[in-house]
This record gives C-alpha cells, sequence and structure tokens, in this order.
C-alpha cells in the first residue's frame, strides 16, 4: 500500500516555521504595550490556526501605526489611491477633468474677492552706513 505525501500548507507562500519567525520578528519591533496587548488577547505563535491569526494581527496593527504616522496630505493622497483602485482609465480621467475644472471655478472666484496683484518686496539686507569691525 503506497501512501501520499501530505501537500505541504503554505501561507502567503511561506511555511509554517518561516511565519513563525516572521510572527516573532515583527512583534519585537511593536511597542511593549501592543504585545502585551497580544499575549493577553490570546494571540499565540504556536500551532497553525493560531501562527497565521497573529500574524494577520500584527500586520493590522504596523498597517494602523503607519497609518497615524501619515500627514492629512499623505492621508488624502492614500485615499484618492484606495478609491482609484474601484475605477477604470475612463472614470479616473473624466473624475480628474472634474476636479480640474473645480478648481479653475475656485481660483477664478478667489481672484475676483481679493484682486489685489501688486506685488510686495520687502529687503531684509543689513545695510549701514559705516564699516563695521569684527
Amino acid at each position: 500500500m503506497a501512501h501520499q505525501k501530505s501537500k505541504v500548507r503554505t501561507f502567503e507562500r511561506m511555511g509554517y516555521r518561516q511565519v513563525q519567525r516572521k510572527n516573532s520578528r515583527n512583534k519585537k519591533l511593536l511597542l511593549k504595550e501592543q504585545q502585551k496587548w497580544l499575549k493577553n488577547q490570546g494571540y499565540r505563535n504556536l500551532g497553525w490556526d493560531n501562527v497565521i491569526a497573529l500574524f494577520k494581527k500584527i500586520r493590522e496593527i504596523q498597517q494602523e501605526e503607519h497609518i497615524k504616522s501619515l500627514s492629512l496630505e499623505e492621508l488624502f493622497i492614500e485615499a484618492d489611491r484606495i478609491g482609484n483602485k474601484y475605477l477604470d482609465s475612463k472614470e479616473i480621467n473624466q473624475r480628474n477633468l472634474a476636479i480640474a475644472q473645480e478648481l479653475n471655478q475656485i481660483a477664478d472666484i478667489m481672484d475676483n474677492q481679493f484682486p489685489d496683484h501688486t506685488v510686495e518686496v520687502i529687503d531684509y539686507a543689513q545695510t549701514s552706513k559705516g564699516k563695521r569691525k569684527l
């Protein structure tokens, strides 16, 4: 009786031990409070299902930290990128055209409300009548 070799389980192209090692490395990069929270919530790096759950939770925490570190401009860019995933190129071009037209209208309104086009020059150079001795 010939027995078949069992199929090796993988998660994101990694075997069990590789996922465990990656979890250990990434967990060490988290804050101590986050590590304690993971432990208190029952996330373990032992057992296939536990290892995968820990991997996903660590990734989620890292993404949250990344989002917290983004500036407002970077958040808008990220939101735009995510929104563009669900549009085809024609819809993206139409949306960009609509945004450009809206920005031009806003610029025209600003020019009408603040028509002052005079340029003011301020000279901050130090001018002295005599020579200074250093």
